[in-house]
């Protein structure tokens, strides 16, 4: 038989075969925060948070660079600890909820620079207004969940990371005065199941 029949044969069947599988991984409310912080005058550093958040990350470990995350935000979600503020916060003076009800963030690219670090580049929409910002994270976790021998509501792989990166907020039309820059931190454990 001839060889080169043999070999033809091969390499196509080769190059049909699918590359291996992303992963695909979706965050788990329960063990989710998307955390901010400003400077009141600078006087203090005050703290709030986002109570509602859904993301879907998809995960290629073998190249890293083609890996994509997609997160959105309830912008009514928003808890300082005092219900003043919070109302204030949602209201055409911040976050306009009623009109822009979500934030959302989606990756353009990411950035291997460690091991376990990569700077994830993405499109940030807040108050309807779109900007490039780069959130600087951290995978702890990535495997079986230590909890999963227990509870079965932790079974499967899991991945968990930490975020920061910090924003401009009149750039997106929030707040008619500047606080100075605003610092965001999400922690994240992600299932990969739904």
């Amino acid at each position: 038989m001839n060889p080169a029949r043999l070999t033809a044969p091969v390499i196509l069947a080769a190059l049909a075969m699918p590359a291996l599988a992303a992963e695909t991984y979706y965050t788990d409310q329960g063990h989710t925060e998307v955390r901010f912080g400003w400077s009141h005058a600078g006087v203090s550093m005050q703290t709030g948070e986002f109570t509602k958040a859904t993301g879907t990350l998809v995960l290629d470990p073998d190249n890293v660079e083609q890996s994509s995350i997609s997160v959105t935000i309830d912008a009514a979600s928003v808890s300082t600890g005092f219900e003043a503020l919070d109302k204030h916060l949602k209201t055409a003076d911040f976050l306009e909820v009623e009109t822009y009800p979500e934030i959302t963030f989606v990756s353009t690219a990411v950035e291997r620079t460690g091991d376990t670090t990569a700077n994830v580049t993405g499109d940030l929409t807040i108050h309807g207004v779109t900007k490039p910002v780069t959130l600087e994270t951290t995978m702890t976790h990535r495997g079986e969940h230590p909890v999963g021998a227990m509870l079965d509501y932790y079974k499967g792989q899991w991945v968990a990371f930490s975020a920061t990166t910090e924003i401009d907020h009149q750039a997106f039309n929030v707040g008619s005065f500047s606080t100075g820059p605003i610092s965001i931190t999400i922690v994240t454990e992600m299932k990969d199941h739904e």
